[in-house]
């Protein structure tokens, strides 16, 4: 009996040497498990079931960390939660996808800073969410370093400042975390380096030549795409032309709804932000000059050029003759490429031309737009032009590519129509809409009639600090660039 009582009171000592080490070192517990325990009789098994509920006592209470949304920038204070990516329950890792949200300029996907489980969801889909208020509670594991910076609730404070890693729609910022790392310390926005790796995959060297054109430093280029050279045109036989068929408009196929009740919508998104951008330009006095462009010489020169663009994977389009014809304008009326404040008593001229082109997306009316047009060749802008076009279609288009504009045009004549009364951004200063390419009759130097393709524009400029003969002048010269393409190579840089 002796014997029995000195095994009994053995055992509890080893039950409780085990708990005092599984309190300093819990993550060991199974090998410590498996070294004291194994062989223990039924009094044995009850400190195995306690040390058990013990743990799960442990794990039921780690860390819950507030993930606050952060500051996305724009002066956006309120977005709308449009997807949850993850529920509650849901174990994520660092860079996660943990929902997208909406602004009123872009999509943004928010990703997550922690290892941890989802433990509560702050918001429904289509609720405003804050900027600076909680989106997610994750639950981590003991973290280092512990100092109070961050909420957490029910322990001490995270280390590290509050830093959302955001991930911008159209930009799928595929890296390693070493490369994400080299990012960070450099204070390098994923969603602005461009990824030459496979899917688009941004690569250290991508991160490096990215500080590079920011400090000037001087690396090695990168290899350049082999350019395949177009396959040779063949000529049409000879015969009877082709007759163009008229396009019959389609209606958008909506379902027809004979009878219903009314219905009230909160406006949000993309429409909120018409209404902010479009009542600040009613307090703008717009000058209005149209004109009409003979395009004859530049649809033949198009036509030459496509099949070109088209081998290095380029849809070749009028638009980027129309941007950077406005850009060589531009250079010489630097003042419709400028903003005034919001008092009009400062002009900022603009050094970049960042040319906006107006999308019509199932989202609404955007205005992405190309940047640095002055430094670009017609062949580039048409590249970027099939960017921001593919990204407008799949309704990704990111902060960086819908802001920053400081002159645009809108392609209205995609849709139909001629002449147009285009309505200032802004705080830009000058808008330009094209009409549809219409072949009509004209007369030549010699009195005959011929076809051509012409095409009417319609400009409008802020008539505070614009006059009507500078919006003329930069129409005719804008004009005479693409009446004939040729003059454009004296002053392409």
């Amino acid at each position: 009996m002796a014997s029995a009582i000195a095994l009994r009171s053995c055992y509890r000592a080893a039950g409780q040497l085990l708990c005092v080490r599984h309190i300093r070192l819990y993550g060991s517990f199974r090998l410590l498990k498996a070294k004291y325990i194994c062989g223990f009789d039924k009094y044995a098994w009850r400190y195995r079931h306690q040390l058990r509920l013990f743990r799960t006592s442990v794990v039921s209470s780690g860390q819950i960390v507030q993930f606050k949304l952060s500051d996305i920038g724009e002066g956006i204070t309120e977005v709308t939660v449009k997807e949850w990516y993850v529920k509650e329950g849901d174990a994520v890792s660092q860079f996660d996808s943990i929902c997208e949200v909406q602004s009123d300029k872009a999509s943004v996907t928010i990703t997550s800073r922690y290892d941890g489980v989802i433990r509560k969801l702050h918001y429904n889909l289509d609720e405003i969410a804050y900027v600076g208020k909680p989106l997610v509670d994750i639950e981590t594991a003991a973290l280092k370093d512990v100092t109070p910076e961050e909420d957490v609730v029910e322990t001490p404070a995270v280390s590290h400042e509050e830093h959302t890693h955001q991930e911008i729609k159209g930009h799928k910022t595929l890296a390693t975390p070493a490369v994400r790392r080299l990012a960070m310390e450099n204070n390098i926005k994923l969603s602005e380096v461009v990824g030459t790796g496979k899917d688009n995959r941004i690569l250290k060297e991508d991160i490096l030549n990215y500080l590079a054109k920011q400090t000037g430093a001087i690396l090695p280029l990168s290899p350049k795409p082999e350019i395949i050279p177009p396959s040779p045109k063949l000529e049409p036989t000879p015969g009877k032309p082709k007759e163009k068929i008229p396009k019959i408009p389609v209606p958008i196929s909506k379902p027809v709804v004979i009878s219903g009740k009314d219905k009230t919508e909160a406006l949000s998104g993309f429409h909120k932000a018409m209404v902010k951008t479009m009542t600040a330009a009613l307090k703008i006095p717009h000058f209005g000059y149209c004109d009409e462009i003979d395009l004859t010489q530049l649809v033949q020169l198009r036509e030459e050029l496509k099949p070109v663009a088209q081998a290095r994977g380029v849809n070749l389009s009028f638009m980027p003759f129309f941007i950077k014809a406005a850009s060589l304008g531009l250079l010489h009326y630097p003042i419709l490429n400028a903003s005034v404040d919001e008092n009009c008593q400062n002009i900022t001229y603009k050094a970049s031309h960042n040319i906006g082109v107006a999308m019509d997306t199932e989202q609404g009316l955007l205005v992405p737009n190309v940047k640095s047009v002055q430094a670009c060749s017609v062949f580039e802008v048409a590249l970027e032009l099939n960017r921001l076009q593919n990204l407008g279609s799949a309704n990704q288009l990111g902060t960086n590519d819908l802001t920053g504009g400081t002159f645009t045009l809108s392609n209205i004549g995609t849709i139909g129509g001629t002449y147009t009364k285009p309505v200032i951004l802004p705080p830009e200063v000058a808008i330009g809409a094209l009409g549809k390419i219409q072949v009509l009759p004209r007369f030549n130097n010699n009195g005959d009639v011929f076809e051509a393709q012409i095409m009417n524009v319609s400009w409008s400029a802020d008539h505070r600090i614009i006059d009507g003969a500078t919006m003329a002048r930069f129409s005719n010269l804008w004009k005479s660039y693409l009446e004939n393409p040729a003059s454009m190579l004296l002053d392409l840089k």
